[in-house]
């Protein structure tokens, strides 16, 4: 069976290597690299989106309806 001591001592190690390597930098700016250009495309969030579609869907109802009662009036 394994040494449970031996086993955190390599895993203390691994940690200490990747935080002092490149790959920590590497990462960092790979994330901050794919957030600017999620936000130069800008794009949204699915509720975000959601919303302003129900808000289209709620004023092409008023026009429409508005729409209706203009042609109503002109009829008369």
């Amino acid at each position: 069976m394994l040494d449970t001591h031996k086993i955190n001592e390599i895993s203390n190690k691994i940690k200490e290597v990747m935080s002092t390597s490149p790959l920590a930098d590497v990462e960092k700016n790979l994330n901050a690299l794919l957030k600017g250009a999620f936000t130069k495309m800008e794009l949204v969030t699915r509720e975000e989106f959601e919303v302003q579609a129900e808000v289209l869907r709620h004023t092409r109802e008023k026009l429409e309806a508005l729409e209706a009662r203009l042609a109503e009036l002109e009829g008369k």
